[in-house]
């Protein structure tokens, strides 16, 4: 009995094994007949009432958007990094020294060239005016006074009364006191000037930024930070850079006098913010980058552009006339290459390999592949394949329901599909 025992305690996991695989083969066979089933039963259904689902021109359409290819015109923009950066930026110093004792201008204000910003202490420099004033007054009746005795002298040399030594010497008088007074005058002159350096006005027009010094104060000439710092924003530049590859047809255009269009856009390129011209290109070509920067000016009226603000710079170098378009959307790229879904007239689609050439925006040309009023899918080009039946929306024309292209029809000045 102990061994009759044994022998069934070690069979119990042979059995529970040839259990568990024959319920692994049991259900694999289930799983194998389920689609056989479901096959036979289609190809009745397809044998009774038509082609199977799925096939090229059966089932169900796939719903698509689909627009048609234009031909037009398409501009050719070069897009550039850039800065905005003032036409002018200025530290306005004192030309003076002296006891700071007011300032006549809010931080962030605008300015007009000639207005008063602030006033240095005048008295040590009207004290120096007056000084000088007194000193010519002086020298000035002195020269008189020599004058009036060199001809004194003339007269009495004509009599021979006199020797003629006396009037050279005379005469030397006169020529000294006229340097003198001449002396005088610069020194009154250079007074003045220091008196007028005591009012401090803006050099130029534009926007102040922080007062760096507060009244009170001594400010000297040879202070390195200034009173304030002026920025100029009408106009105002923008410096960007573009491939050293592009120069050439910049170049060609700016050679010709033509005065090439430059947008500035915000960082995410959605609202532009200034339009201008451009306004010189840079002499050399940076070796590190490959990039040669150019710089284009802006009226800036509004204000939208700051000194130093990011941009994202757009120049129009050149227009492609009369060429096909389609939406930027249609273009797929696979193993194929790059291609499009043409919807033909049956509304089926057709694979058609194409080459892009310009793509701006939404909007690219096409070199070869489609033809001006063919129909192209933007959307849902990702579940189609070569003859697939396709269902276009309901709101769409008539004519592209139909599949009907438009015929050739020609669209002039496109730049984005849907404008």
């Amino acid at each position: 009995m102990p061994n009759l025992k044994v022998s069934l305690k070690r069979s119990i996991p042979w059995v529970i094994a040839f259990a568990v695989i024959g319920l692994i083969v049991v259900f694999a066979y289930l799983r194998w007949q389920a689609p056989s089933a479901q096959g036979t039963q289609g190809t009745q259904g397809a044998k009774g009432g038509g082609r199977a689902a799925g096939g090229p021109g059966g089932g169900a359409a796939t719903p698509v958007r689909a627009l048609p290819a234009k031909a037009g015109d398409v501009k050719v923009y070069l897009n550039g990094l850039g800065t905005a950066t003032p036409v002018r930026t200025v530290t306005v110093k004192s030309r003076v020294d002296g006891q700071l004792m007011r300032v006549l201008f809010t931080e962030g204000q605008l300015v007009k060239e000639g207005q008063l910003l602030a006033e240095i202490d005048p008295r040590p420099y009207q004290a120096a005016l007056t000084q000088y004033e007194g000193q010519i007054a002086r020298d000035q009746a002195l020269l008189a006074n020599a004058k009036i005795d060199l001809e004194r002298y003339r007269k009495l040399l004509a009599e021979d009364s006199i020797a003629k030594q006396l009037v050279d010497t005379q005469e030397a008088l006169v020529r000294q006191y006229e340097g003198t007074v001449k002396i005088d005058q610069g020194l009154v002159d250079n007074a003045r000037l220091q008196l007028t350096y005591s009012r401090v006005t803006a050099p130029i027009s534009g926007r102040v930024g922080l007062r760096q010094v507060d009244p009170g104060n001594i400010v000297r000439s040879a202070d390195a930070t200034g009173i304030v710092v002026i920025t100029q924003l009408q106009p105002i530049t923008v410096v960007f850079t573009i491939p050293q590859d592009n120069l050439p047809a910049v170049l060609k255009r700016v050679h010709a006098g033509e005065r090439l269009p430059v947008e500035a856009y915000d960082r995410e390129q959605k609202a532009r913010l200034a339009a201008g011209t451009l306004a010189s290109i840079d002499n050399q070509i940076d070796t590190a980058t490959g990039t040669v920067r150019l710089k284009a000016q802006f009226a800036n009226e509004d204000a939208a552009l700051f000194p130093n603000q990011f941009v994202n710079a757009r120049m129009l170098v050149d227009t492609l006339h009369e060429v096909t378009t389609v939406p930027t959307a249609a273009i797929q790229r696979g193993a194929q290459g790059t291609y499009v879904y043409v919807v033909k007239p049956d509304l089926t689609v057709t694979l058609r390999v194409v080459k892009p050439g310009t793509a701006e925006g939404e909007v690219t040309s096409i070199d070869s592949g489609v033809s001006p009023g063919e129909l192209v899918v933007v959307d849902g080009a990702d579940r189609l394949r070569e003859g697939a039946r396709v269902e276009l929306p309901s709101n769409a024309p008539a004519g592209v329901r139909r599949g009907e292209g438009k015929g050739g029809a020609r669209k002039k000045g496109i730049e984005k599909v849907g404008e």
